[in-house]
């Protein structure tokens, strides 16, 4: 016998929703696709830039892929790689770790691009429109195979280019301008065995 697929109508359904694992999924037209994990690299270089934040803000403020975006479009909701909440935040997710559109959205979010032009479109175009129209105020792209870091700042509703950094290059943050972080650290941290 096939198991069942469920389908959701709406988003507060699928947040009820407990199929008594770990696993992550994304709401895509009412069905559940799990997400597939994070390839080594990524995680790595997620795991260097939160430790970088955790140093400067409060660490609870610094979220890793278990953060939950729910987001407008399909899918319904996003994981993003890194994400740095606001203080109001902490109490809001003590129960479940999703940001709702009915709160107040995230200072920034990271994504860290996967090897694959599908990866890549998802990244740059999908979730940059989705991160925009939730009015998410900067987005950082990391692209490991270019070894390049783009940072977005919304300006009004649309997100304009603060820079895409390379090399011996500062990132340039607009609201972390104390994060004293040049590209060539951020990949030198990573193990490309």
């Amino acid at each position: 016998m096939l198991p069942v697929k469920h389908q959701f109508q709406t988003f507060e359904e699928y947040l009820s929703y407990d199929d008594g694992t770990d696993k992550l999924y994304e709401l895509f037209n009412g069905e559940l696709i799990e997400t597939p994990p994070e390839s080594g690299i990524n995680v790595q270089i997620a795991t260097f830039l939160l430790i970088q934040f955790a140093l400067l803000l409060d660490y609870r403020r610094v979220r890793g892929h278990g953060l939950e975006l729910e987001v407008r479009g399909e899918p319904r909701n996003r994981y993003p790689d890194l994400t740095i909440i606001r203080e109001e935040h902490i109490q809001q997710l003590a129960k479940r770790n999703t940001i709702r559109l009915s709160m107040l959205p995230p200072l920034l979010v990271i994504e860290i691009v996967s090897p694959g032009e599908l990866q890549r479109d998802r990244d740059f175009i999908a979730k940059r429109g989705q991160y925009q129209d939730c009015g998410i105020s900067e987005y950082w792209i990391i692209d490991p195979e270019n070894k390049t870091v783009l940072v977005l700042e919304l300006t009004g509703n649309v997100y304009t280019e603060v820079g895409n950094f390379y090399g011996e290059d500062l990132i340039l943050s607009p609201q972390f301008s104390q994060m004293n972080l040049k590209v060539s650290q951020l990949f030198e941290a990573v193990t490309q065995d």
